[in-house]
């Protein structure tokens, strides 16, 4: 028996000693590859491969055998290799970018730890963390107190803002589900998240009874139509429960006016949420946390950290003006293998009911162990740096002839056509429109196969399509900015 567990012991010692070493060497490729050159400018952004291709340079074959330590080693440099590096300071193309080495360090550890954050006896130190990096989001949005939790993107914030929502106005569908409601009317600008529509169908309220409140010039949502759309529905025979205010909207980075439709909540007692993911970062500006004056009076906000902070994917909170533990009323199960009633510690510490969700990553680390690093003022001055930059660009936009900004930027998007030499000149011809739609996607093959940089485009509001230009990333600078016009020249002067 000594001799089979000796035995045992060697194949077990020798085992993890191997992985030990796969895992030392492996790092060395990921820091090679996915951090000094992902961020250096003079690589590129990708390199672009079609499907037929990339599979045969992954070779993504699953055998019956494990392959030796120089293959996986090999496997993992052709997987940064062939990713689209959105750490590079010439990544335009989501609303997340670029590397922040702090929070980096929190995912690895968090990754390392593989704890699961739902009950105080498995998660000590981050029931606590998460509760200090909550309150002090609670406090910044200027509640004196509030709930929360941080949920996995901003798509699943805003369906828990809904789901709450409805539990608020009618806590009976939790036991007897949707034949307890009656038919509910939910409201949203033309230019929110498609997140708003997808809660609504998961939820069971249906897309046709999401009403899309017109918006401005800037596009912000026009007040006065929200109190249209409101009276519209009653006429249906809807009963309104819910209005999604946005802060920073996905295509042109607007602010809906959020005092105005406050009162209009207020005044017809509605939940308002507020879908801040992309531009609650501004409240650590005090230069420009104007554009989110009365986001206090909100009942919920969504604010996504991995966004403006750049703390990584992903680091959603999802924050409550609750005092009536409406988070833990509305999903709580109760599972007795989890939450026992009988624990030698606070239960109120097990926080994992109030969420719908059981296992849960630790997403409070990376900005927690950012924001201790730089403090409050460094994450102020990096929201700053990230608008001084696209006010550069857009200057830069208005002086260059063949660009055309769609509208002033607001926050970090900038919209903008280019139109080349061959159109220029020629907006009264039959086919313009339908030639000027082109040249933004056939521009965006261009530089994504050459590697030199990503940028989003796409159409609006029955305007053809146009680049969206997201100024993010803590390495981007001036030049890049330059570079970006540049680059959209030099590969679509000749279409």
């Amino acid at each position: 028996m000594n001799g089979i567990n000796g035995h045992d012991a060697d194949i077990s010692d020798f085992s993890h000693a191997k992985g030990q070493h796969f895992l030392i060497e492996a790092f060395k490729v990921i820091f090679e590859e996915a951090i000094c050159k992902a961020t250096d400018v003079n690589e590129k952004v990708c390199d672009w491969h079609d499907p037929e291709q990339l599979e045969e340079l992954l070779d993504l074959e699953l055998r019956d055998s494990g392959e030796s330590h120089d293959q996986l080693l090999s496997r993992v440099r052709d997987v940064a290799k062939y990713s689209v590096k959105t750490n590079h300071p010439r990544f335009f193309n989501q609303l997340f970018s670029g590397l922040d080495y702090h929070a980096l360090a929190g995912r690895l550890l968090s990754e390392t730890l593989n704890t699961s954050q739902y009950t105080y006896e498995v998660a000590p130190v981050f029931v606590l963390m998460e509760h200090v990096v909550l309150t002090k989001l609670i406090s910044m949005v200027g509640w004196p107190s509030g709930d929360g939790l941080f949920c996995p993107g901003g798509s699943m914030s805003n369906m828990v803002a809904m789901n709450v929502a409805r539990y608020h106005a009618f806590p009976q569908m939790k036991q007897q589900g949707l034949w307890a409601l009656p038919r509910l009317a939910v409201f949203t600008s033309q230019e929110c998240h498609y997140s708003v529509m997808k809660a609504a169908a998961f939820l069971g309220i249906g897309t046709d009874n999401v009403f899309h409140v017109k918006t401005d010039q800037s596009g912000s949502m026009d007040p006065q139509d929200l109190e249209v759309k409101i009276m519209l529905a009653r006429s249906q025979g809807a009963v309104p429960f819910f209005v999604t205010a946005t802060s920073g909207t996905t295509i042109r980075g607007a602010f809906d006016p959020l005092e105005t439709i406050a009162d209009i909540c207020e005044k017809h007692c509605l939940w308002m949420h507020v879908d801040a993911a992309h531009g609650g970062s501004v409240l650590f500006s005090k230069k420009h946390k104007h554009l989110v004056k009365g986001i206090e009076r909100a009942n919920s906000v969504t604010w996504n950290q991995h966004k403006m902070l750049t703390t990584g994917l992903q680091c959603s909170a999802f924050l409550v003006r609750d005092t009536a533990n409406l988070l833990q009323k509305c999903h709580c199960a109760s599972a007795t293998y989890l939450f026992q009633q009988d624990k030698f510690y606070d239960m109120s510490l097990d926080t994992g009911d109030k969420t719908i969700q059981c296992g849960r990553k630790v997403d409070c680390l990376k900005l927690w162990l950012m924001w201790k690093a730089v403090g409050t003022k460094g994450l102020a001055e990096r929201v700053e740096r990230a608008l001084s930059l696209t006010r550069y660009l857009a200057e830069a936009i208005k002086k260059r002839e063949g660009f055309q900004l769609l509208s002033e930027p607001t926050f970090v998007n900038t919209c903008f056509w280019y139109i080349p030499p061959s159109l220029r000149g020629k907006e009264n011809s039959a086919d313009y429109q339908d030639r000027l739609s082109k040249v933004a996607p056939t521009i965006k093959e261009q530089m994504v196969k050459e590697g030199t940089m990503m940028v989003g485009y796409q159409p609006l509001n029955g305007q053809v399509n146009f680049f969206r230009m997201i100024v993010i990333s803590p390495q981007t600078s001036q030049r890049d900015m330059d570079f970006c016009l540049d680059e959209i020249e030099r590969l679509g002067k000749d279409l």
